[in-house]
């Protein structure tokens, strides 16, 4: 099934809902770039966003290095694939950062978002599962995606909390008729955008339709709720992934990576 593309989002608008939409804890805007820190939950949370070009860039590299030094952690930058980051990238270049995490920006007008679950997914719908839509994310919401996509122990999984609750959201749930969580997911509601986020299936479960009832719940009810366009993000490596959000009429409008600072090593002992 083939769907109309899109009309094209502008990546500073992309680039800015994102930001929003997983908000960090701590951050600082520097000349133009945004310090973010979130404790180390989550690369984006923990990370230099440059939402425009610094007046002097070494200079403002240097502040950044040293802001999160005080912080004991490690300098990562997230890099649009765009013109305008291009002598940002050749700094870090220079400064030996590794390349990590290449993933797409995709996006879909409302009324193209369309279900995705059974043959259009390419997959069965497992039997008896129901998709549950809430304000907040229950204990057994939060339970399975952070099995699934979290790290680290109660404290790193209490600030995850804070940050997926940082901004109007829906959370699904697809349970089975004994009310086990299989799938999670979560939309963001901002500005008549939805962005998709935390999409998660139990292990035990896969291959069953999860995904593609919950996606279909989250689509439903952001356009009830006046969403007229939807992002997401799927890493490139996630090819699974990807296809199923192009069958639910998503198409790339954007790329980004993030860039890591080089471990440092210790001196050797005399």
């Amino acid at each position: 099934m083939t769907h109309a593309a899109p009309p094209p989002a502008a990546l500073d608008e992309l680039e800015a809902l994102m930001d929003r939409a997983w908000p960090a804890p701590v951050r600082e805007v520097l000349d133009g770039w945004v310090l973010r820190s979130a404790g180390s939950v989550t690369q984006r949370a923990n990370s230099v966003w440059p939402a425009a070009a610094p007046p002097d860039l070494e200079a403002a590299f240097r502040e950044a290095t040293a802001w999160y030094a005080t912080r004991r952690q490690p300098v990562i930058f997230q890099l649009t694939d765009r013109p305008e980051n291009a002598a940002v990238a050749r700094l870090l270049d220079r400064h030996g950062y590794s390349r990590q995490s290449e993933t797409l920006i995709m996006t879909a007008a409302g009324p193209g978002a369309a279900p995705v679950s059974g043959p259009a997914a390419g997959i069965g719908t497992a039997p008896g599962v129901a998709v549950s839509l809430a304000d907040t994310p229950s204990e057994d919401w939060l339970d399975l995606w952070w099995r699934v996509d979290g790290r680290g122990g109660a404290a790193e999984r209490h600030l995850a909390r804070s940050i997926i609750q940082g901004t109007p959201s829906l959370y699904a749930s697809a349970v089975d008729g004994q009310g086990t969580v299989m799938g999670t997911g979560r939309l963001s509601l901002l500005d008549g955008w939805g962005g998709v986020y935390c999409m998660a299936t139990h292990p035990g479960f896969r291959r069953q339709g999860i995904a593609s009832a919950v996606l279909d719940a989250l689509l439903g009810a952001g356009r009830e709720a006046g969403a007229a366009r939807f992002w997401l993000m799927a890493t490139e490596a996630n090819a699974a992934a990807r296809a199923l959000y192009e069958s639910a009429g998503f198409a790339e409008a954007g790329r980004y990576h993030y860039r890591q600072a080089p471990l440092r090593r210790a001196p050797p002992a005399c």
